[in-house]
């Protein structure tokens, strides 16, 4: 499962495609709820309340729909959004379940509090998607194709940015320069704060150029600290980053 995961990490950051049409099958559209994201990034309606927010890269995700309904400006981008919603929503139901056949083979790398089940892992997954294309046909301006280290958005257009399963993410795959103009660009577009989740690699491995990376950014933000998530499904996938860009 692990090296699926990678694999399609890769492409569906688009990975060589800026000269040829993006191929569905090359995508895995997969996605976590809202009330996933709320534990991930340790968010509450409070904090978000008035807030722009995109969600980069939102994949299958429902965080957006379900935040809107709250009344926060969500907006998420992500490379599969060229497809159209009827397309993704088939794509997504396939690769959930060619996701759960093989579930079972890793399922001791996972941490069963959330989840209860391989079951209950589904029904999420399954919701989220469902959430997630219905709100992308009713509400098509919330959902950009788009993918990083370059966004269509105009400078400081959000006030918060969250990046949840890409960057570090994939870091065997995607190189230091690849990290640190994906950051330069989530900075340029956000106002206020960029939170990151997690900080490790599929295997659990804790980025080893973050240091590097904020060293670098330094001088464009206000400050950046690492925090306990009270959310943890991968094992040992368990902290955040918040980087502030203002005092």
């Amino acid at each position: 499962m692990k090296s699926h995961q990678k694999e399609s990490g890769l492409k569906k950051l688009g990975a060589g495609t800026d000269n040829q049409k993006l191929d569905l099958s090359r995508i895995v559209f997969i996605g976590r709820t809202y009330e996933e994201y709320i534990g991930m990034f340790n968010l509450s309606v409070e904090q978000m309340a008035g807030k722009r927010i995109l969600d980069c890269a939102g994949g299958a995700c429902s965080f957006t729909a379900h935040a809107n309904r709250r009344g926060i400006q969500a907006s998420a981008c992500d490379i599969a959004y060229e497809f159209k919603a009827d397309d993704l929503e088939r794509k997504g139901i396939d690769d959930l379940n060619h996701t759960m056949e093989n579930m079972g083979r890793v399922a001791d790398q996972y941490v069963w509090s959330y989840f209860s089940s391989l079951k209950a892992l589904q029904e999420e997954r399954a919701r989220a998607l469902h959430d997630c294309v219905q709100d992308m046909r009713e509400q098509p301006g919330r959902y950009q194709a788009a993918a990083l280290p370059t966004l269509p958005y105009a400078d400081k257009q959000f006030d918060m940015s969250l990046n949840a399963h890409l960057l570090f993410m994939y870091s065997d795959r995607l190189d230091y320069e690849f990290h640190l103009t994906s950051l330069v660009e989530l900075i340029r577009v956000t106002k206020d704060e960029i939170r990151i989740f997690p900080l490790t690699d599929l295997s659990g491995r804790k980025y080893e150029h973050l240091d590097r990376l904020l060293h670098d950014v330094q001088a464009c933000i206000h400050s950046a600290h690492i925090e306990k998530s009270s959310y943890e499904f991968q094992r040992g996938a368990n902290e955040l980053l918040s980087i502030r860009l203002q005092s």
